[in-house]
């Protein structure tokens, strides 16, 4: 997926990918991770998403990476708030009290960038990536991320010769094999076809979503 890909998703907003709710994986299931209150958290393309609200209202600084600068201003601008704005490296980085959005290229994060980060927050950058993209981020985390990490991760698997994605489907085995390194909980699996319309009018017939645990 190019860049000018999601600019343009964006600039004719065509964000079906965005929840107007806080993800409800993201309430029953991050409390087990047991991540600290004043821990920072690491959200990788995230949008405009509601549950960077719920991550800093339950004690925690967020760091979100997006590339489509039109999400990160309409993130602030449907809040009522005005960021503090700098530029950091590649990234144009739009503060406001405990949640930093920064604007560029995942891929041009650093390990410094990162440095306090101890948990991974991931909804819909995994299946945002097709095949190739998704090994080169797995390896990218797994090189700046501290050595000790919690993570929680959402996946969608349906039979990809149906739909072309994105998003696109990741199935346990391939979850299992890129965070290889990782100690892995699966916390939920269950069939969404019947409350996704969208998808069944594009013609699955499966569709399964899934929760992950990363540790290590």
């Amino acid at each position: 997926m190019q860049a000018d890909f999601w600019q343009a998703r964006w600039s004719r907003n065509e964000i079906g990918f965005h929840l107007d709710e806080v993800n409800p994986y993201l309430r029953r299931h991050w409390p087990a991770l047991g991540v600290e209150k004043g821990a920072q958290v690491l959200v990788p393309l995230c949008g405009k998403s509601l549950d960077i609200d719920w991550l800093a209202a339950n004690g925690l600084r967020v760091i979100g990476v997006e590339l489509a600068e039109r999400a990160v201003q309409d993130f602030f601008a449907e809040r009522g708030l005005e960021a503090q704005v700098e530029q950091r490296g590649a990234f144009s980085v739009h503060r406001h009290g405990d949640v930093e959005l920064w604007c560029g290229d995942f891929f041009a994060l650093s390990a410094e960038d990162v440095a306090d980060c101890v948990a991974i927050y991931d909804r819909a950058a995994l299946i945002a990536l097709p095949p190739p993209m998704r090994r080169a981020y797995v390896e990218h985390l797994e090189r700046i991320l501290p050595s000790r990490s919690e993570g929680l991760l959402i996946t969608l698997d349906y039979d990809q010769a149906q739909m072309s994605g994105p998003p696109f489907a990741v199935a346990d085995a391939e979850v299992r094999q890129l965070y290889a390194g990782w100690r892995i909980d699966t916390l939920e699996s269950l069939d969404v076809l019947g409350e996704n319309w969208r998808f069944l009018q594009r013609g699955l017939t499966r569709l399964e979503e899934s929760v992950y645990r990363l540790h290590r």
